[in-house]
């Protein structure tokens, strides 16, 4: 542990001691700069993982393989995604969150570079393992950092700003990849992603402050060498999922990216084969409304989540309950059902320059409702378990990435077999299930925690 970090640490139990708010330390510039470092590294991690599917021809072609074996290392990423994700919650959790970025970044160069050197299919999808790996903590150890330095009624706004930077990449990755793959080339796109980590990694290193302040585990810390290294499981942080409360908006915010990626995915053979779009460019340019639809909604819906802790707050006389924040989702929310079902109608019966023109504006309400369910619950998973915030953030994102990689298997050869319409109707009914989970949450989550309790914020450290 390094002398900067063991000053913070200490720092952090001194204010304590001085009854000072520890959410105080960073002034708002610092704070301002934190947000957008930890933005900047979810929109690589986006960016690292959207950005391989449109280059697979050329990767098959160039590899002397089939887009088939090649396909593998998208699942072999997801995968990567969800064991990294784990691993660098629970350290960071253990050692703080800057040495995570620290030893992340490297892993990531290295391995951005030997996925742009690889010469078989082997060492593709050993060095996409490693890519996928060293950017994994990019979503769990960013939301915790935004958790360590905000309290709970400004937190959804920075929270918005996080998670919508983070859906932007998945929305422009695909862009910048089939754009770069075509007039420059994969190998030399994937070497601009080491140069992204680099820069990254020596912003964090020159600039970026510790902010974690679980004085329990990290002052453990204080007692051992650097060469003393502490294990942890990396799987503890899954068994946070057996709370009701967690579970039901994990399986709504897992609802949400489905009809994302219901409508995202196949956008080639249901938008672009309707309306005879068969240029890439063009094609690309059609996921541009869900990206702005994130961009835009990502303070709104942050803010509105803030503004509504607070007012509660004042109805209950003081008393924070954490489920008022999901409530701007029972508004915003609904535009994830709408969209993806409207889209589905539009797709099979509105042909011409109209049905073009609706279908574009369903992905950019879509693009709004995902946000508008994704960045209140992040902030609420956050504020539940700020003490292992990354890890139940790191959890829901494994089990998301669990549901979702089924799901993306199966949109095309449903919308083949049983239509546009009736798939997106599917995703229609997914998403109203996630809505009625979100209802009974907010309804009865106080007796929810009650059920199951997996180590809950107290009410007065939020107070």
């Amino acid at each position: 542990m390094s002398s900067s970090e063991e000053s913070t640490l200490f720092e952090v139990d001194e204010l304590a001691a001085n009854g000072l708010d520890v959410y105080d330390r960073f002034s708002r510039t610092q704070k301002n700069f934190i947000v957008f470092a930890v933005s900047i590294a979810c929109l690589l991690s986006a960016f690292v993982t959207g950005i391989f599917v449109p280059s697979i021809p050329q990767i098959a072609h160039d590899l002397d393989s089939t887009a088939a074996d090649v396909s593998l290392a998208v699942s072999l990423a997801v995968f990567a995604n969800a064991i990294g994700g784990l691993v660098w919650a629970a350290y960071s959790s253990v050692y703080g969150r800057r040495p995570m970025y620290l030893g992340g970044m490297p892993i990531l160069c290295i391995g951005s570079l030997g996925v742009a050197t690889s010469t078989s299919l082997r060492g593709l999808l050993f060095w996409r393992f490693v890519q996928a790996f060293g950017c994994a903590g990019g979503v769990s150890v960013g939301a915790a950092v935004i958790g360590d330095i905000y309290r709970v009624e400004r937190r959804g706004t920075a929270m918005g700003i996080f998670f919508g930077g983070s859906l932007l990449g998945v929305a422009l990755s695909p862009i910048v990849g089939g754009t770069a793959a075509h007039y420059w080339s994969w190998r030399s796109m994937h070497s601009s992603l080491a140069v992204w980590g680099i820069i990254e990694m020596i912003l964090i290193y020159l600039y970026f402050p510790e902010t974690c302040h679980d004085s329990v585990r990290t002052r453990e810390l204080t007692t051992r060498t650097p060469f003393n290294f502490v294990w942890v499981n990396p799987f503890s942080g899954l068994w946070l999922l057996r709370s009701p409360n967690i579970m039901a908006v994990t399986l709504a915010n897992t609802s949400a990216m489905v009809t994302d990626y219901v409508l995202l995915i196949p956008i080639a053979y249901t938008i672009g084969a309707r309306y005879n779009i068969s240029n890439e460019a063009l094609i690309g340019a059609c996921f541009l409304p869900s990206g702005f639809g994130n961009f835009i909604a990502s303070a709104i819906a942050g803010r509105l989540s803030d503004a509504m802790v607070e007012k509660r707050k004042v109805a209950h006389k003081g008393i924070w309950v954490p489920e008022d924040r999901l409530r701007v989702i029972l508004t915003g929310g609904l535009f994830v059902p709408l969209s993806v079902g409207l889209s589905g109608l539009v797709t099979a019966y509105i042909a011409g320059p109209l049905g073009l023109v609706l279908n574009l504006l369903c992905l950019f309400m879509n693009g709004v409702g995902v946000d508008f369910v994704l960045t209140p619950i992040g902030s609420y998973n956050v504020d539940v378990l700020q003490s292992r915030s990354a890890e139940v953030i790191a959890a829901v994102t494994a089990f998301r990435a669990i549901i979702l990689a089924p799901v993306t298997a199966a949109v095309l050869p449903s919308i083949e077999t049983f239509g546009v319409a009736a798939t997106n109707g599917v995703a229609t009914v997914i998403a109203l299930l996630g809505y009625g989970l979100i209802a009974l949450t907010i309804r009865y989550g106080d007796r929810m925690r009650a059920w199951v309790d997996v180590g809950y914020t107290k009410m007065t450290d939020q107070t």
